[in-house]
């Protein structure tokens, strides 16, 4: 079966998906008896299962023990997560039993489930079903109500809230940095939204990189933060009653929504409750046996308020590229900011493979910022390895662990017989780009929740609410992860 984690470690042809192998710290359960004796043995058979051996020659197969998402963040042996790990949370099974829960009580003990949109899953699913993207979208709207959602939203401001606040971050570090006398030397700031990309730092190079990674959350987060922390708020309803899914396009997001960072101990409850993908949402049809073009069109809510710069779209995409547009923002922001040029016309040049672009910003023949876009595992590589060296030449870096970037992440829909992936990903691009654009500055809605919610956009809150922090994560060497 075909991994569908995020192309985090792509190494040659190899499958892309690391796999927990000698380094998984919970193979299996031995089950304690009271009169058990010693010197039984456990054996591997042939397909991989464990048994025991008993002192009568009996064989007794031994159980897995399930590895929840908090183990798997815990542990330092592999670098990411793998389809292999036996998640017993964050699945379609989980939501369904939720939503199934919620039908059999009383409307004071049900929880209140709010479903996230993000564009790129909706992109996937439309172009897998024929639709075009806003009837993709009215089509999920309406199939998560029929499960019995509350209130079905999209992810456009949270997005908003993440441009905005990493260029505001990148000016403040470009200023700090210049202002203590590096005016020939360049700290590059990389982009934090890719939890693939996270998972791999804070585990392989640790304390060393995570100085030069933005602390701005994710937009899933912020949309976390936002429904946990000021929906519930303005809706009198409490945080723990609120069950809150995203559809996100990679297995690795689920790793995001359970990192302790954004697990309220007071409240026991997740920004974020459940991660659904693509392909699963897409083997919730067809359990039910179901098909996406027969559900009717539902709608959008807005509980924020409507954005008046908006066309009729019900998604809409940001300049640059189909993972957000962090690097075009950024870069725009910080020209008009940081020299006064408002008139930047930003055009990537593609350098050593597709994946891997930059960006110059030039006045007087003199380099004024330098970003780029590197996605995929190689690149990563790459550019981890000019940071060791002292040799990297860039301001910012939009970096996404999948080749092609969210577009193509690892739990998009996969092509289909006869279609190239480079050919799927390219379809999703040029879709990307028919969508109906929204830039920050116009998103009013935003602008007023940094009042209503935050107290303004430099507040404490802001800080607390949409900004984290990342930690290394030191090896174990202990004998179950030593490799002999």
């Amino acid at each position: 079966m075909e991994s569908r984690f995020s192309g985090a470690l792509q190494i040659t042809s190899l499958d892309d998906f690391i796999t927990p192998s000698q380094e998984c710290i919970k193979p299996i359960e031995v089950p304690k008896a009271p009169t058990r004796k010693t010197g039984a043995k456990i054996k591997i058979q042939d397909d991989g299962d464990y048994v025991e051996i008993n002192e009568y020659g009996g064989a007794n197969k031994l159980a897995k023990v399930e590895i929840t998402l908090a183990d798997c963040l815990a542990c330092s042996g592999c670098i990411t997560s793998a389809e292999s790990v036996l998640i017993s949370q964050q699945s379609q099974d989980q939501l369904i039993r939720i939503f199934q829960e919620k039908k059999q009580q009383s409307s004071a003990d049900s929880p209140f489930i709010i479903v996230s949109l993000s564009v790129q899953p909706i992109l996937s699913i439309a172009q897998r079903y024929e639709l075009n993207a806003n009837e993709a979208a009215l089509k999920i709207a309406g199939y998560f109500r029929e499960l019995g959602a509350d209130m079905i939203l999209d992810m456009t401001v949270a997005e908003d809230f993440a441009l905005m606040e990493s260029a505001k971050e990148f000016v403040n570090r470009y200023k700090t940095y210049k202002s203590e006398g590096n005016n020939n030397k360049i700290i590059p700031m990389l982009a934090s939204s890719c939890p693939g990309w996270i998972c791999y730092a804070e585990k392989t190079h640790g304390n060393f990189i995570l100085p030069y990674i933005s602390d701005t959350k994710s937009p899933q987060q912020i949309m976390g933060s936002l429904i946990k922390n000021h929906f519930s708020n303005i809706k009198d309803i409490s945080p723990e009653k609120i069950y809150h899914v995203t559809l996100m396009p990679c297995y690795d997001k689920k790793l995001e929504a359970s990192r302790e960072e954004f697990y309220n101990k007071l409240k026991e409850t997740r920004d974020v409750d459940c991660v659904i993908t693509p392909v699963e949402l897409e083997q919730m049809l067809e359990q039910q046996k179901i098909n996406l073009n027969d559900i009717p069109l539902d709608s959008i809510d807005n509980p924020f308020g409507t954005c008046k710069s908006r066309s009729l779209s019900n998604i809409y995409r940001h300049e640059g590229s189909g993972s957000g547009g962090y690097a075009n923002y950024i870069f725009d922001y910080a020209a008009r900011t940081l020299f006064d040029i408002t008139d930047v016309k930003i055009e990537f040049i593609v350098l050593r493979n597709p994946d891997f672009k930059e960006v110059i910003l030039q006045r007087d023949n003199e380099i004024l910022l330098r970003f780029a876009i590197a996605n995929g595992f190689r690149n990563i590589q790459n550019l981890v390895q000019k940071l060791k060296r002292k040799q990297c030449v860039y301001h910012y870096v939009e970096v996404m662990a999948c080749p092609a970037g969210c577009l193509n992440g690892g739990a998009q829909m996969r092509p289909q017989s006869g279609q190239q992936s480079r050919e799927l990903v390219t379809l999703l691009e040029n879709n990307y780009q028919e969508l109906a654009l929204i830039k920050p500055e116009d998103n009013e809605v935003m602008y007023d929740l940094y009042k209503s919610w935050l107290g303004g956009m430099n507040s404490e809150k802001t800080s607390t609410f949409l900004h984290t922090k990342y930690n290394a994560i030191e090896k174990t060497n202990i004998a179950l992860t030593m490799k002999w």
